[in-house]
């Protein structure tokens, strides 16, 4: 049987995937200190999740890299036995269910050369939710539902990037994801204000972006996904299956360990 925590409720209270058969009230032991129960089943729009109660010294979190691993995406077969080959350099802080996967090209010593180049870099924070592997089923778009990432900006990235904006400098998006917390901030007056909150906004064309987007970079994604919409939105759908079938003819990899594409804005 496997559980993936989902989103945490309380302090030890997780909605809950699970792989296997259980039903409401049934305890499940993972080891001689750590049980948990099932407490409810819920229809959502991906389908069914649980509502888990787990029982332990202390907290979850603290005991999660003893009996578990970290979870990847579906496709990825083989399993990966260092978990920094799924991790971005820059992250801080735990909460998300995959990697923000076009982070995963840079390393410490690229990081450190844009600097030396006097570019500037702001972090944000998006815990990427189980959405992100699940495809559009629908047969009108806007009847799909995204699932609901937390997200984060704060002062220091609010700051760095509106002076930018004021510059009139170039804004370099990294990964689908920092666009829809960028989308899901508040902005006034052209200017994007600290913010933090539930993000379950579905960016498809036509689209109007509030962010002054200058370029964007983005692995090659699944068909039907919500993150192909995205990129179709900033850079034309045309263009992009262009650049797919482009992709696929040079033998380009795709996905979370793919190549990557920069993607110019279409009006600059």
């Amino acid at each position: 049987m496997e559980v993936l925590l989902v989103k945490q409720q309380k302090e030890n209270n997780y909605e809950c995937l699970i792989k296997g058969r259980v039903k409401n009230g049934q305890t499940i032991q993972f080891n001689n200190e750590i049980t948990c129960t099932v407490e409810e089943r819920v229809n959502t729009n991906t389908g069914y999740r649980y509502n888990i109660r787990f029982k332990c010294e202390d907290t979850l979190m603290s005991h999660l890299h003893e009996i578990g691993i970290m979870p990847v995406p579906p496709y990825i077969k083989k399993p990966i036995n260092d978990s920094m080959q799924y991790q971005t350099v820059y992250s801080r802080q735990e909460g998300s269910i995959a990697a923000p996967t076009a982070g995963l090209h840079f390393t410490g010593t690229l990081l450190n050369n844009i600097k030396s180049a006097g570019i500037g870099l702001a972090f944000i924070i998006l815990h990427v939710g189980v959405g992100t592997f699940m495809p559009v089923r629908v047969e009108t778009v806007e009847d799909h539902v995204m699932e609901s990432e937390y997200y984060i900006i704060n002062k220091a990235a609010a700051d760095a990037i509106n002076n930018v904006i004021a510059c009139g400098g170039r804004l370099i998006v990294v990964g689908t994801t920092t666009i829809r917390a960028l989308e899901s901030a508040c902005w006034q007056d052209g200017m994007i204000q600290p913010s933090q909150g539930w993000s379950e906004k579905f960016i498809y064309p036509p689209y109007k972006f509030k962010t002054p987007i200058g370029a964007l970079i983005t692995n090659f994604h699944l068909p039907k996904s919500t993150l192909l919409m995205l990129i179709s939105a900033y850079a034309g759908r045309q263009v992009i299956l262009d650049a797919y079938q482009k992709a696929i003819d040079k033998g380009y990899r795709f996905y979370s360990f793919g190549d990557a594409m920069f993607i110019m804005n279409r009006e600059e």
